[in-house]
């Protein structure tokens, strides 16, 4: 297993990244999870006539049941070890379903800059976790991005790499322009910062 951080000026850094922690057989099997994904992902409070202009996916919420507990628990030392080392912040778990997420070329998939910061009733999200579960050479486009300074950070597409960020941050995925892309994401919740 590897990690490794993001040059950063500031305190707390835009982003740090996990590598290996998965295995080819283990991620094939999520990214078919993944590729079964039927719900059109919906997000906050947009109108049904702007959601297009927001977000083109499709979902599918992984609870952590005896079947998917292993993933849980990959997951949770992937956090903890890079929170431990890199942001320090004070942290409860996974108080949310992992999300399953399906970008297809048809549709443009894709997703404008946002944060997960979740909003009122919603457990205080911390830390943002993306798993890549598609082979690079499988899509075009579907880049994601943080916006962290005047350019956009754009993530390494690596089958299997883990990319956590403070959920404050913001970030896109950009327009799928063949192939499908899918990403497993999870967030990472604690007590409200001061």
């Amino acid at each position: 297993m590897q990690y490794r951080l993001t040059p950063y000026a500031f305190s707390t850094p835009p982003c740090a990244w996990w590598d290996g922690a998965f295995t080819d057989d283990e991620l094939n099997q999520l990214e078919n999870e993944a590729l079964s994904a039927q719900i059109r992902a919906i997000t906050g409070n947009a109108q049904s006539e702007d959601l297009d202009e927001i977000r083109r996916s499709h979902v599918k919420w992984f609870d952590c049941d005896s079947k998917n507990q292993w993933v849980y628990e990959k997951l949770a030392h992937v956090v903890s070890s890079l929170n431990s080392q890199y942001f320090y912040y004070d942290l409860s778990g996974f108080a949310e379903p992992f999300q399953l997420t399906k970008y297809e070329m048809s549709q443009q998939g894709m997703y404008t800059w946002h944060t997960d910061s979740g909003a009122g009733g919603k457990p205080c999200r911390k830390l943002s976790l993306v798993l890549q579960l598609t082979d690079p050479s499988k899509y075009e486009g579907g880049n994601l991005q943080l916006c962290v300074g005047k350019d956009p950070i754009t993530i390494e597409k690596r089958r299997g790499l883990i990319t956590v960020f403070p959920s404050f941050v913001l970030h896109q995925v950009t327009p799928v322009v063949s192939g499908v892309r899918t990403s497993l994401v999870s967030w990472i919740s604690g007590p409200p910062f001061r």
